[in-house]
């Protein structure tokens, strides 16, 4: 914890330092400047826990019983988490963070050490978030959240989360995340992770089914539509680090070679079949992943793309998914509590399709990886929350997680809940 404070103090001094020197003095809601200063910002200390059963978490429970997957495995309501999105598992403590797309980001508690979780409340509710759908963490254990627009960071949040004051450092203010002019409802949903370098990076989906002609330039320069890195305390250092994306909202960093990969989201209006979902990796900065001159395998039609010369140095995806099933968050199976096939290989959240005439997706799916460390093969791991005959969910995948006793949680922000998949063997 010496370590942990150190950074704190020495944080808040250089975020205050930073805005001096710079004149930004930015106007701000009042709790915010309270909390940056680790001061009080309300008197209310009471925070309302999500309740955990009755006939919802029973509707929930029943609808599980036709998730299907390989022999050995269990699928059980781990929480009632509303809108449930993204999830960072706390590296010290038996809980998590979640984050949705509202104004919430939620803290779930294990108590008891048991197969699920004991109380859901909301974190830091003194503050006002915007669509706070990434969480990570540093390396140090302090808690990043990505908002539409903002970056804030919370030291020791899993130590602190029982208040409703939290102490926070604002690495990157409202609006400076990407030009506000360029803020929309479409693709606003952010991811993020800490790289072994120990800087943040945060993927920018590009407002726009297809960016016109007139926003490449700007687009490129400032990383919409592909993906930033920064320091994780200051913002300090922001660079582009990939391009080429249309809208990634899932990442993880390979933990045996450290190349970051990550999901895309498809072109709409193009039909059924196409374009294909993707998994890429990036091996190096600065690579370009072809959009919006090509997704999938496919050349982009809107806007005239297709009638260009294809780019020479477009960096081709390592899995073609299902059209339009929404490839959303992704992780590398860490435990080793599954069979040895899943070890070190990838779980991926399908949202399934919304436009699409016969839906896809709502699934988990798993790709396991060659002795190179690219990609092998993918099959569909868990499957079961789209009826194929009213064509209607009972859930939609969001993103997926590693508990540290090798059992892995799956987000769902339709029925708003966590699930929890173990390996019993049986």
């Amino acid at each position: 914890m010496q370590t942990t404070t150190r950074r704190l103090l020495t944080a808040l001094a250089g975020v205050s330092m930073v805005g001096a020197v710079m004149g930004q003095q930015p106007v701000m809601p009042a709790n915010i400047d309270k909390l940056k200063q680790m001061k009080v910002a309300t008197t209310d200390l009471n925070i309302p826990m999500v309740p955990q059963t009755g006939p919802n978490a029973d509707a929930i429970k029943e609808n599980l019983k036709r998730v299907k997957m390989p022999p050995g495995f269990k699928i059980a309501l781990y929480a009632i988490v509303p809108d449930a999105r993204h999830m960072a598992v706390a590296p010290s403590t038996n809980m998590l963070f979640v984050g949705t797309r509202k104004t919430t980001v939620w803290a779930v508690t294990n108590r008891n050490s048991g197969e699920a979780a004991t109380e859901v409340k909301s974190f830091a509710p003194s503050l006002k978030f915007s669509n706070p759908n990434g969480v990570c963490w540093t390396k140090d254990g302090f808690l990043i959240v990505t908002e539409h627009n903002r970056v804030l960071n919370f030291p020791a949040a899993e130590f602190f989360y029982e208040g409703p004051d939290v102490a926070v450092i604002e690495v990157v203010g409202q609006g400076k995340l990407i030009p506000p002019e360029e803020e929309s409802y479409n693709h606003g949903a952010r991811v993020c992770k800490v790289g072994p370098d120990k800087m943040l990076y945060v993927s920018l989906g590009q407002p726009h089914n297809v960016q016109p002609r007139d926003k490449i330039k700007l687009y490129n320069d400032v990383g919409i539509g592909g993906m930033v890195r920064m320091n994780a305390f200051d913002g300090s250092k922001r660079e582009v680090y990939a391009t080429g994306i249309r809208n990634s909202v899932g990442q993880d960093f390979n933990p045996k070679d450290g190349t970051l990969w990550f999901t895309d989201n498809q072109t709409d209006g193009m039909g059924d079949d196409i374009p294909a979902g993707e998994i890429n990796r990036i091996t190096k900065a600065g690579q370009f992943f072809g959009y919006p001159w090509k997704q999938g395998k496919t050349r982009i039609t809107e806007n005239g793309y297709d009638k260009d010369p294809l780019p020479a140095n477009i960096t081709d995806p390592q899995v073609y998914m299902d059209a339009h099933a929404a490839d959303l968050g992704m992780t590398f199976y860490t435990g080793k509590k599954f069979p040895a096939k899943y070890q070190g290989g990838i779980f991926s959240a399908q949202h399934g399709s919304w436009n699409r005439t016969n839906p896809i997706g709502a699934r988990i799916m798993f790709t396991s990886l060659k002795t190179d460390g690219t990609a092998d093969k993918t099959e569909v791991f868990a499957d079961g929350w789209l009826n194929p005959e009213t064509k209607q969910y009972s859930g939609r995948p969001v993103d997926v997680a590693n508990l540290p006793d090798g059992s892995i949680l799956v987000s769902d922000d339709f029925a708003g809940a966590l699930y929890r998949i173990s390996y019993t063997g049986q």
